[in-house]
């Protein structure tokens, strides 16, 4: 996309000019988000992206998600060069309730598919971003080879490259890869996933639901998203979990395959920062070889 003049507009500026109201008041919470109040009472969230590619990738990621109509998310205002605008979630406190619904909504958003695993939002970047790490949305037909090829692999190389891991030790990444059609379990279709699915992207809003923020949205396996929340932790994962299953069931032996889905999440961290992640990608390698 262009990096037009609005690459440098002030926040206030470009919520006025997506939503055609005046701006009352602007409130700065850090270098990246902006708080901004409409004269009809809206509070608005602005984000600056680092690159002109992650805010439009989060802005039709945001859009995807929010085509099937099943989990709760910001509506998108606009998006220009670096800026994206969405409506701003009042927060609340985790509870129980939202945390089944929560599953029931995510069951229903993976259903909805995907025309492929590692398609992309139908007007969003191929060369897209999970966090501040590029993310290529290349196509793929079988999961266990797409996942090895464009999820796992790039960021072990790049691993390597930064000197955070050893070549000896992607070796066993590497193996597990191979190994990968055997371990996966029964294929699925591609599923409509959040794609960065880590507590820190749902919100227990003031209304009490769970609301979903920043996706790294593309096609791909259902038990990626759920596997990101074991991973860095979410409130009441057990009912969100119960939720899931009762609207769409997980194929038995789930829970040996979360760390084959954590993989990808873990090596990006590791690209970001640094060799604790590393070490934590290579023990959940090395125990998923031992099953």
């Amino acid at each position: 996309m262009n990096t037009s003049v609005y690459d440098d507009e002030g926040p206030g500026a470009a919520a006025a000019r997506f939503t055609g109201r005046p701006v009352t008041s602007v409130r700065l919470l850090s270098d990246v988000f902006t708080e901004v109040t409409l004269d009809d009472g809206r509070v608005l969230m602005v984000k600056r992206a680092d690159t002109a590619g992650e805010a439009r990738a989060e802005a039709a990621g945001l859009r995807w998600l929010a085509e099937a109509e099943t989990v709760r998310l910001p509506t998108v205002h606009g998006q220009e060069a670096r800026l994206l605008v969405t409506d701003l979630v009042p927060r609340g406190r985790p509870n129980r309730d939202a945390a089944l619904d929560l599953g029931r909504s995510l069951a229903e958003l993976h259903a909805t598919g995907a025309p492929a695993f590692g398609s992309a939002p139908p007007d969003g970047p191929r060369e897209a971003y999970i966090g501040r790490a590029p993310m290529r949305n290349a196509e793929g037909v079988s999961w266990p080879e797409w996942y090895a090829e464009h999820r796992v692999l790039p960021y072990l190389r790049r691993a390597v490259d930064d000197g955070t891991v050893a070549l000896a030790e992607a070796e066993v990444i590497e193996r597990l890869c191979d190994r990968l059609p055997d371990l996966s379990g029964p294929a699925e279709p591609p599923a409509r996933l959040h794609g960065d699915l880590w507590n820190g992207n749902v919100l227990w809003g003031a209304d009490g639901h769970a609301w979903l923020i920043d996706p790294a949205a593309h096609g791909g396996h259902r038990e990626t998203d759920l596997a990101m929340l074991h991973l860095f932790g979410c409130p009441h994962l057990d009912e969100v979990l119960r939720g899931y299953e009762q609207v769409a069931p997980l194929a038995d032996g789930r829970a040996d395959r979360i760390g084959l889905h954590q993989l990808f999440p873990l090596l990006v961290h590791a690209v970001l920062f640094g060799r604790g992640y590393a070490e934590q990608a290579l023990s959940t390698a090395k125990a998923a070889l031992e099953r």
